[in-house]
């Protein structure tokens, strides 16, 4: 039997000090519930508004919710818990948005999608809506690293205008609660490899003061997607890194170089041994770090993770790192014994001594490494 007052659609908006538009916000959302015929919910999220907002809320009987602890974050996460539609919509309540293109969400999520995001550069966004430092730096560098990062050709992962199915919102499992909340929506809908859609919508100049810090909530957006991607984060710089490194280490000790009208010699050869050690070390990072994620669930397992578990042990982790150690070894003993056979005179041999050095200390890290990643891929009963 079906639910007369089951509700169908829910809109969440976060709100801090909006009485200028708040009230427009919600009637145009009930205004688009009349004419579609939809049974929905409006859901304020006072996030400690001083102003009017929460009593025109009230009065226009929005369900409102206040959430004490600042940030768009916070406020999203306590009212879309207490959302009961099959679908939700979500969008600032400063009238950016205009709600009267609800229908163009919904209809996707009718036909199948899991998650629908507006965008607004494929969209119109009206004079005085967007500086052009936002529209033609913050956003095209951040939706760009996102494209990068995590394989996707959304045009505007910043949107705040979205709508998604109750149960998508549960698989997201989201946890953020800055501004780094709208970015973390985004990867969590890709990492659970959701239908998703985009849709052009209008974005309109905002009434009052914006509550955005560029500089602070950009970084927020990087610092989030570096930290769930770790392939650019720690893999590729650490790969790069090592690949030179060493490779110029091995080159010159043959003996030294002529560069861009210069002689490079022992000097570079320590940088580098150090370089060494150091971009190896981030790359056994980058592995502690992804495998941890995969553990506590912020990541998903993918093919590399699945080939380096099924191929990794300890022991095979211990022998590789001995046998880089023995490399080393060899080469100081080699060095040692001509030093003896000279009566422990004079001998030259930095250049071997400083490749000795870094294969012997990136051994040793091997196998100590091996023992800390085995611990991580423990399985719990």
């Amino acid at each position: 039997m079906v639910e007369i007052n089951k509700v169908e659609v829910s809109v969440v908006l976060p709100c801090l000090n909006e009485e200028e538009t708040i009230g427009i916000c919600i009637e145009k959302i009930k205004d688009v519930f009349l004419k579609e015929n939809i049974k929905g919910e409006v859901i304020i999220v006072d996030n400690g508004s001083t102003d009017h907002s929460k009593d025109i809320a009230l009065k226009l009987e929005a369900k409102v919710i206040e959430e004490n602890r600042k940030g768009y974050g916070f406020a999203y996460l306590k009212g879309l818990k207490e959302a009961k539609g099959k679908y939700i919509i979500i969008g600032d309540s400063d009238n950016t948005y205009d709600f009267y293109q609800i229908p163009k969400f919904l209809k996707p999520l009718k036909e199948g999608y899991d998650f629908v995001i507006g965008s607004r550069f494929k969209g119109k966004i009206h004079k005085g809506a967007m500086n052009w430092s936002h529209r033609y730096i913050g956003n095209p560098i951040l939706s760009g690293m996102c494209k990068i990062f995590f394989r996707t050709n959304l045009s505007d992962i910043h949107c705040g205008m979205r709508a998604f199915t109750k149960e998508a919102y549960q698989k997201m499992d989201l946890l953020t609660t800055g501004m780094e909340f709208a970015t973390e929506m985004v990867v969590r809908a890709l990492m659970n490899n959701f239908k998703i859609c985009e849709v052009p919508i209008d974005y309109y100049p905002r009434k009052g003061k914006s509550k955005l810090v560029p500089l602070v909530d950009a970084w927020r957006h990087i610092r989030f997607m570096l930290m769930f991607c770790p392939v650019w984060l720690y893999f590729i710089p650490a790969t790069f890194g090592l690949s030179i490194s060493l490779g110029l280490l091995l080159l010159l000790l043959k003996g030294p170089f002529l560069f861009l009208g210069h002689h490079w010699d022992i000097h570079l050869m320590v940088y580098l041994s150090v370089f060494c050690i150091l971009f190896y070390q981030l790359l056994h990072l980058g592995i502690y770090a992804h495998t941890y994620a995969i553990r506590q669930g912020f990541l998903k397992y993918d093919n590399f993770t699945l080939f380096f578990k099924k191929h990794f042990n300890l022991e095979r982790g211990i022998i590789l790192g001995g046998i880089i150690f023995l490399v080393g070894f060899f080469i100081s003993l080699a060095i040692f014994l001509e030093w003896l056979s000279r009566h422990f005179g004079a001998l030259y041999r930095i250049r071997e001594s400083i490749v000795a050095m870094t294969f012997m200390v990136i051994g040793i890290q091997t196998i100590f490494s091996s023992f800390f990643i085995s611990l991580l891929f423990v399985e719990k009963e």
